[in-house]
């Protein structure tokens, strides 16, 4: 079985023959089959940028692969902002004994997966290590932010309801079963959400934040996002959405989904009124079909509450919440 060997990082014809049979092949479009040291793209608008880079072992899981990770990660950054995501350079750093078949199902993926997201990977780069057969990509991505769209974490206001788009924990749980070898039908709900950003945007729906749930769970991405704003979350743990398996799984290995992460997933950020209207369009739209209300933003009531998160628990408790403390689960994207 073809694999990856130090020559394929030299520059010659062994780097030019992994580039068009692979990454071109699956890649092409106009700008990209230039082949220049950079990618001129038309564009006249606010630009948004991120970047980021993809380490996550298993890089093939239930439900996606490292490829797919790595767009629907750096697409969903950029919508963060409201921004459409057009463009995406990606990086390969690929160590020696990667079995060819595999990058080429990766390779695809990403392909597949940038083509659903509406965007064009433009530009790129190889390189060849020693190692044991593993691959990292790093990602970088432009998108236009419309006019008058202004979404950040400090915009929260008194009275905005928060929103979830869907179940918490998948991603988290499928890479900690695959590395456990534990048995079961849970998948990576890795996704693009760039129709779902979009579709609010459309329909003028006021969107105060955005964030995508990832690392560190939905508790740490409220808690950042209490302490930008000033204000109180205030969220219900009977609201909270979770497969069943997924809480089975944590419940077996003592695990909370607050803290889990997921690759599909956002909170949105929204005033009262526009909440039920908000919910419908995100429930419309694919991968936010579990979508509900799990809580409100208020004014804190005294100097103690300012940039917290209290969730209600199901016996009428109220339990403070903080950002993950510690590692976590590590290398999940």
């Amino acid at each position: 079985m073809e694999k990856i060997i130090m020559e394929h990082g030299s520059g010659g014809r062994a780097t030019n023959e992994l580039i068009k049979e692979i990454f071109e092949a699956q890649f092409d479009n106009d700008v990209l089959s230039q082949m220049e040291d950079a990618a001129v793209v038309p564009g006249d608008a606010t630009i948004a940028m991120t970047t980021d880079s993809f380490v996550v072992t298993p890089i093939e899981f239930p439900g996606g692969d490292i490829g797919r990770l790595s767009i629907c990660g750096t697409v969903n950054d950029l919508c963060m902002r409201g921004a459409v995501p057009k463009y995406i350079t990606c990086g390969f750093i690929l160590e020696e004994g990667v079995e060819i078949e595999i990058l080429k199902r990766i390779v695809k993926s990403m392909a597949d997966t940038a083509k659903e997201a509406g965007v064009q990977i433009v530009a790129g780069d190889t390189k060849v290590i020693q190692g044991n057969g593993g691959i990292i990509i790093n990602t970088s991505g432009v998108g236009f932010v419309p006019k008058h769209v202004d979404i950040k974490a400090a915009n929260a206001e008194d009275g905005d309801v928060i929103i979830v788009s869907g179940n918490l924990g998948d991603h988290h749980a499928t890479i900690l079963s695959q590395r456990m070898n534990i048995t079961n039908s849970i998948k990576s709900d890795n996704a693009p959400l760039q129709e779902m950003v979009s579709k609010l945007i459309e329909a003028k729906i006021p969107v105060h934040v955005l964030r995508d749930v990832t690392r560190g769970g939905l508790a740490t991405v409220l808690k950042e996002l209490a302490v930008a704003s000033g204000l109180k979350f205030d969220i219900l743990h009977e609201n909270l959405p979770v497969d069943p398996q997924v809480e089975a799984f944590c419940g077996l290995l003592g695990l909370d989904p607050l803290y889990m992460g997921n690759e599909g997933k956002l909170v949105a950020v929204v005033p009262k009124d526009y909440a039920v209207q908000a919910i419908e369009i995100i429930r419309g739209c694919p991968y936010g079909e579990n979508a509900d209300m799990i809580g409100t933003v208020t004014t804190p009531d005294d100097d103690n509450e300012i940039g917290s998160l209290i969730m209600k628990t199901d016996i009428g408790g109220h339990r403070f919440l903080d950002i993950l403390q510690g590692e976590g689960l590590p290398r999940i994207c």
